[in-house]
């Protein structure tokens, strides 16, 4: 039998603890709302995928403190139609351009700090503001501005369902206990975790594998879709699809969960990548900053075993931020074959091959240069060196899952979608509408930016909502 939780009901019920959640938990109380934020993890863990993080992509006209030139509203629309190949909704990824203009002043107000340009940031120095002490100190800074605020937190309180009527949220369900609110905002991720629902997505491929059985999950493991895929059943309009992710080439020994932005290989660009047979099976060079890296998780995950191996010389050294395992290393490109496991004679004839179709100008790795290769297939259109510098180095990677797209349909009201109607007190933010933004692909610190844009968004909506009901006047921000 439920337990119901009537008593000071609250105006507000934020579902999540990261950084969506966060911003609609803030921006709701700052409207004169009374708000509970319910965060699946303990306290340690608190903060999901967002205290992974380490930016924001950041508009901007001119020079703004920490962000150098400028990164108009036009060029920011266009890196993001390139990465997501179109499937993007043009709206509602200018509604987060736009927001994420003028939001950096309200986040420092709530504690948050961001840094100069330093070693590993200047590629992005123009259009991402960093963290100073990265997404935990901004999680970290939130959860404080929120306790001061008297906003009331509850941890280790996963919402197995909710309860809607005719699109109207109801209550939300921890284990047997029935929480009611007059609004409510999701914003408790994607389903990253959810092992299951990965395998349907994905599927057995050619070689009779389960991609998924070997995914890393990058993000954290609190993201399993619970609510999301409630309420896809009961109605709510959905958009992208479940293949869709920021997926990642991490470390082939990274930690299962929670292993974060370090456990990325950012070298991929600057040598050879190969599968277990020791065949290059993509365009190493393909582009640059912002999603140099983050499209090679998806590649790996289409090859056999779901493992790939990032093969580079000496000559490289230092242009790309290091892993944080030391890779192999070895003195001969045979030797590097030994010690990843591959066919040394596949490998050797793989580099040569490479090796001799490289045409070399101008290497630069901060630009997409001339250095590209002739006659191979796959192709190689920058960065192409020849591997011929000992000692070489190898990192075995496969797919790390940061967070998925399919998501829940909205607009700038932030309200959830039943065939098309909007409801007039649930509203959604972060990942778990992402895919309204990005139907793939993904450029560096967009996902902040839309959590960001989005978070604040609802609740504000939320807010709105339940003082109306009260008949009061809400506040403004």
């Amino acid at each position: 039998m439920a337990i119901n939780s009537k008593q000071n009901k609250p105006d507000v019920l934020v579902i999540g603890g990261g950084n969506a959640a966060l911003c609609a938990a803030l921006m709701a109380r700052e409207a004169g709302a009374t708000v509970l934020l319910l965060e699946a993890a303990p306290k340690e863990w608190r903060g999901g995928n967002s205290s992974h993080t380490r930016n924001i992509r950041s508009m901007h006209d001119a020079p703004e403190d920490v962000l150098m030139e400028s990164y108009p509203e036009e060029e920011y629309w266009q890196d993001v139609l390139k990465v997501t190949g179109g499937l993007t909704d043009e709206r509602l990824a200018r509604f987060v351009i736009r927001a994420s203009s003028n939001c950096r002043g309200w986040m420092q107000r709530h504690g948050v700090r961001f840094q100069a340009p330093l070693s590993g940031t200047l590629n992005l120095s123009r259009t991402n503001a960093f963290f100073m002490g990265g997404g935990k100190a901004l999680i970290n800074a939130y959860f404080r501005s929120a306790e001061k605020l008297g906003i009331e937190i509850r941890y280790n309180s996963p919402v197995d369902s909710i309860e809607i009527q005719d699109g109207k949220f109801l209550a939300a369900y921890v284990g047997e206990e029935r929480i009611e609110a007059k609004t409510c905002v999701m914003a408790s991720g994607g389903f990253e975790s959810n092992r299951e629902w990965l395998k349907e997505a994905w599927g057995i491929n050619e070689y009779g594998e389960a991609p998924a059985d070997n995914f890393l999950i990058r993000g954290t493991r609190y993201n399993n879709g619970v609510l999301l895929k409630q309420l896809i059943e009961l109605g709510a309009d959905s958009v992208s699809d479940a293949l869709q992710a920021h997926m990642v080439a991490v470390d082939a020994r990274a930690p299962l969960y929670d292993g974060g932005i370090c456990t990325r290989i950012d070298c991929v660009s600057f040598g050879i990548v190969v599968n277990k047979f020791a065949q290059r099976f993509s365009d190493e060079g393909e582009d640059f900053w912002p999603k140099r890296y983050a499209f090679w998780g998806r590649l790996v995950a289409q090859q056999p075993g779901q493992i790939g191996y990032s093969i580079i010389d000496s000559k490289v050294l230092g242009r790309f931020m290091p892993p944080v395992f030391p890779g192999e290393k070895a003195d001969t490109i045979e030797e590097m074959a030994v010690k990843l496991g591959l066919d040394p004679q596949a490998l050797l004839e793989t580099v040569k091959t490479y090796n001799s179709a490289c045409r070399v100008g101008t290497f630069d790795h901060t630009i997409m240069d001339d250095c590209h290769t002739e006659g191979i297939t796959p192709e190689k259109t920058h960065w192409a060196l020849p591997i011929d510098t000992g000692p070489f180095y190898g990192y075995t990677v496969r797919p790390g899952v940061t967070f998925t797209y399919l998501g829940l349909k909205t607009d700038e009201s932030t309200a959830v979608r039943f065939q098309g109607k909007a409801s007039e007190n649930l509203f959604v933010a972060g990942e778990m509408m992402s895919g309204n933004v990005l139907g793939k692909g993904y450029a560096a610190g967009i996902g902040m930016a839309i959590g960001t844009a989005f978070g604040r968004a609802a609740g504000v909506s939320a807010a709105k909502a339940a003082l109306h009901q009260e008949g009061k006047t809400s506040a403004t921000t």
